[in-house]
């Protein structure tokens, strides 16, 4: 991948929307990220920054614009550097799956 794309299920768990990379994978698989209103149907469809996703989580629905990427998963509040919310949640802790600490 390009330097200035990465892949939609890395960034998806990079920026703990999802708490393992495979839940990544499955949330594109079963239908519940668009990008740019769209369905995604790739996992490994490539991102690049200023894409807007709209994410179907089970306790949420998320409308965000990708900021930035990551080399790595990293704790809530780098993660929550990665993206501007859209739909007016602001910065909502809840969304932070696995936020336990790990």
């Amino acid at each position: 991948m390009q330097d200035d794309r990465q892949r939609l299920d890395k960034w998806l768990w990079f920026a703990r929307f999802a708490r393992t990379r495979p839940l990544a994978v499955r949330l594109v698989d079963d239908g519940h990220v668009r990008i740019a209103g769209r369905r995604a149907g790739n996992p490994a469809q490539g991102l690049k920054i200023g894409d807007v996703l709209t994410i179907a989580l089970p306790h949420a629905t998320v409308v965000v614009r990708i900021l930035a990427f990551a080399e790595r998963r990293g704790p809530f509040a780098t993660a929550r550097l990665l993206y501007e919310r859209l739909d007016g949640g602001g910065d909502d802790t809840t969304l932070a799956e696995g936020d336990s600490g790990d």
